[in-house]
């Protein structure tokens, strides 16, 4: 969402709206908040655009040639709920505030002077560090992406955490590789003509492979990048281009950027992001996080956790070792119940330690995130220790003890300094302990006893004056002061009072004294020094926090780690999920296979979930699955993608036994819908998602293919689903489980070697359908369509007119030989691709040997019919 610029309105020439306009016009289109004391006000178009998504009033401010400004703003203290609900709605926000005190202005130029305002961040959806405007369970990724001479490359962070990836992949994997990041927000090149439609345009020269290279050194303070990895032309220009818009956004102030990780193109587990949403791995079909594969799956007790375990998930690994790495610690915390319960005790206790260093880097740090730095850092050292001497630890582990330890110093200092529950705000102070500044005490000593010394001079006004309602009260504007109700006033106003009028309001007289005022002084004075040396002690503990930032990262990585694995070990034990066997072969052997998403929505209904076995093998790598509607055709595909998915995810997996092969591309076509903003039908999108299949998989993908050709004519649909299931078998070679409900498919197992027929079980009992949902050998002997209507409430008479048209039709079927008439002499796909290569050579070869100068007309017309008839015999 855009916000239109207003500086082409003619707006009132006040010095307020020129330095407004001045703003806006830096601020392009994001919707900019003008700080205007305890508000943030919005003016013009940005005024109704806020208006209408915040469901605040549109009021308005001055005229314009006698039409009103529109204006609407928003309190400074809940800015932040606002905030959240902008970006969400997709606007952008700059953010204006005064740079100035008004007594600053009225000094630098004179008492009319306008206070300065410039804008000191840029708020979007990729910049977020604050708590209350980020989803704690799910990381907040920013992505830069462009190509170089042909290769595309992206730059990834979460600023919330400072984790920073980088990737290069061809253009035709840009997709699944953007898919697999989820970035909230997304920039490229302007001018780029294939850049990503979603991405929004930075200027091209950001994204300058010299200049990255330079920001990378600048960032982390090298001198080469060596030690970090070796960065091609194109990962330099994303990385640049990236860490340009952060500065952009930050106004110069980097968030916390930890040291770029390069990722191999087949470090994970390709999947498209047709794949993701057809497995509802992160999102559900309804938009959220209910019903989804991470939510079945997530048992993790911290965020952090969460957020690691939605990356595994999204981006499983394709290194056997490294699966088996994650595998054993999982396994390690599955087999010890009482050390995954105490594990887990602790870490729930834990705050997140890595969010609350990126807003400290960032510059948005509170007294709370040190505190949180402070608790955070003592847990990790009480699992350290609790670890350390524990036998038979998993080699992952070992990795990640040292980097629970060694911040022994830092807490410490934190500690010390520190009360045991910090304000997020630092403005009135109170956060620094008593003891570990003898000033700072002294200093509130002296606070202290001047306000007792306030309260004892109430009890003597009250005394001297005969007045029980007197009282010492204070405001931000008079400071301390003596009210009293206005019908006793008169005698504070003699001149030999002792008291100074200082306000009359409606009921009560406000007044001065001299004693009080003394005191006010002293309060305000050793309060200003106490806040002053907060604030000084507030930086040096930033300071600390900072520079030990990577290493507080990897505490905050190893926690994350350690409680993703206790939480799979939770859920195994919980759903009697078992370890898999992850191999090199093209194989895929399931007993007793669950849906995890489908299985946990009956349990909570009291229900059981039918477990099936899957078996694919070299030799019987292609299942032609069959069945009625509601037989759990779909549910059986899917459930085998998501163990393979949960495997190499590094998770135990919910069957009896499993032996996966490695896979490197996960393909999933089940269940489409209409893409309008595409313009393509559901048809269309089957499609392009099938087309995609048969160029990319290889023999070591799984393809999962529900229904394909079901959106076209009857013929139209079996001829293409024909000759997909031969694509597949013959030429991708890959795993495949291929649902239909074209019986006449079952001829192919006749030609197909490696491709095997199975269907789901269902039974007719008193014209009643009862799906058994368990998958069996052998071809379906029908569809139970009309059972199904039945079942879906379609009115009787529709069903028995169906069912006399049905009777009718199949009675045809039975004297011609039905759809596949023909098919059983029709040659296989591969025998049919080289029959046509040999034809187009044929002609070739004949078109190469002629002398095209030296034939007369008549000549080369019997040529042309000539060579007509050989292609139309042939062909």
């Amino acid at each position: 969402m855009h916000a239109a610029n207003p500086a082409s309105v003619n707006a009132p020439a006040t010095p307020m709206m020129t330095q407004y306009l001045a703003l806006k016009a830096e601020a392009g289109d994001c919707l900019l908040f003008y700080r205007m004391g305890d508000f943030f006000e919005l003016f013009f178009d940005d005024a109704k655009i806020a208006a209408q998504v915040l469901d605040i009033a549109l009021t308005s401010r001055g005229e314009h040639l006698g039409v009103p400004i529109p204006m609407c703003g928003v309190p400074v203290h809940s800015a932040e709920g606002y905030l959240a609900r902008l970006i969400k709605a997709g606007c952008r926000v700059a953010i204006a505030e005064q740079v100035e005190t008004p007594e600053e202005a009225k000094k630098r130029g004179g008492s009319k002077a306008l206070v300065a305002r410039d804008i000191v961040r840029f708020v979007t959806a990729g910049t977020l560090t604050e708590e209350a405007l980020l989803e704690p369970r799910r990381a907040n990724v920013l992505a830069a992406v462009c190509e170089v001479r042909g290769t595309c490359a992206i730059a990834a962070c979460d600023i919330s955490t400072g984790r920073m990836e980088l990737e290069e992949c061809p253009p035709e994997r840009l997709g699944a590789a953007l898919a697999r990041l989820g970035a909230s927000e997304l920039v490229a090149p302007e001018g780029w003509d294939d850049a990503p439609a979603e991405a929004f345009p930075r200027p091209s020269r950001d994204f300058a492979s010299e200049a990255g290279e330079a920001r990378l050194k600048a960032v982390h303070g090298v001198a080469t990048l060596d030690g970090f990895g070796q960065f091609s032309r194109a990962l330099l220009a994303a990385a640049g281009g990236l860490i340009a818009y952060l500065d952009h956004a930050g106004r110069g102030r980097l968030p916390l950027l930890l040291p770029p990780v390069i990722v191999g193109a087949s470090a994970h587990l390709a999947m498209d992001e047709a794949t993701r949403a057809s497995l509802e791995i992160l999102v559900s079909s309804q938009g959220g996080r209910k019903g989804s594969l991470v939510e079945a799956v997530d048992r993790c007790v911290t965020g952090a956790g969460a957020r690691q375990l939605a990356e595994d998930l999204a981006a499983p690994l394709t290194d056997r070792a490294a699966i088996e790495e994650r595998l054993a610690l999982v396994a390690w915390l599955h087999d010890d119940a009482l050390l995954r319960g105490d594990l887990r005790a602790v870490l729930r206790a834990a705050p997140d330690v890595g969010r609350a260093l990126g807003r400290i880097v960032a510059g948005r740090g509170s007294p709370r995130d040190l505190g949180q730095l402070r608790d955070g850092l003592s847990e990790a050292r009480r699992i350290h220790d609790h670890l350390l001497h524990r036998a038979d630890r998993p080699a992952l582990l070992d990795r990640l003890l040292p980097s629970l330890s060694g911040h022994g110093a830092l807490v410490d200092h934190l500690t010390r300094a520190l009360v045991p529950s910090p304000p997020t705000e630092r403005g009135q102070g109170g956060y620094i302990a008593e003891g570990y500044d003898a000033a700072l005490d002294e200093l509130r000593r002296i606070s202290g006893d001047a306000r007792r010394a306030i309260a004892a001079l109430e009890a003597k006004y009250r005394d001297q004056t005969g007045i029980a309602a007197l009282k010492v009260r204070h405001n931000g504007v008079l400071g301390y002061f003596i009210e009293v109700p206005a019908g006793r006033a008169d005698a504070l106003m003699m001149p030999d009072s002792g008291f100074t009028h200082r306000q009359t309001m409606a009921g009560a007289v406000r007044f001065n004294a001299l004693a009080l005022h003394e005191e006010a002084s002293r309060i305000a004075e050793a309060g200003g020094h106490a806040l002053a040396a907060e604030e000084a002690h507030f930086e040096e503990m930033i300071a600390l926090a900072i520079a030990a930032r990577q290493s507080i990262a990897a505490t905050a990585a190893a926690l994350a780690r350690i409680d993703v694995a206790a939480g799979l070990a939770e859920r195994a034990a919980e759903g009697g999920w078992c370890l898999p066997q992850v191999v090199d072969e093209p194989c895929l052997a399931i007993t007793g296979g669950r849906h995890p998403v489908v299985e946990a929505a009956l349990a909570a209904k009291g229900e059981r979930f039918v477990a099936n076995d899957c078996t694919l093998l070299p030799d019987d790598r292609l299942w032609l699955v069959g069945g009625p509607n509601m037989g759990g055709k779909s549910t059986f595909l899917r459930q085998n993608a998501l163990i393979v998915l949960l495997a190499q995810a590094g998770s135990f997996v919910p069957a009896e036994a499993a032996r996966v092969g490695l896979v490197d591309r996960l393909f999933s076509r089940v269940g489409a819908s209409d893409n309008l903003a595409r313009g393509r039908s559901t048809f269309m999108v089957e499609m392009v998602e099938t087309a995609a299949i048969l160029a990319q998989a290889s023999e070591r993908s799984f393809v999962i293919l529900d229904e394909v050709g079901r959106g076209t004519s009857t013929y139209d649909g079996l001829a293409l689903a024909w000759a997909v299931v031969e694509a597949v078998h013959g030429v991708n070679r890959c795993r495949c489980l291929f649902a239909t409900h074209y019986h006449e498919l079952a001829r192919l197992a006749d030609s197909c070697e490696a491709l095997s027929l199975h269907h789901v079980r269902a039974r007719e009992w008193k014209g009643d359908l009862v799906l058994l949902h368990e998958v069996a050998e052998g071809p379906a002997d029908r569809s139970y369509g009309l059972a199904v209507a039945k079942l879906a409430g379609v009115p009787a008479p529709v069903v028995a007119r169906a069912k006399a048209v049905l009777e009718r039709l199949e009675k045809g079927r039975a004297e011609t030989g039905g759809l596949a008439a023909g098919l059983g002499d029709l040659p296989l796909f591969a025998a049919a691709a080289e029959a046509r290569a040999d034809l187009v050579d044929t002609l070739r070869e004949r078109l190469k040997g002629l002398d095209v100068d030296a034939l007369s007309p008549r000549e080369a017309l019997d040529l042309l019919y000539d060579l007509k008839r050989e292609a139309g015999a042939e062909g």
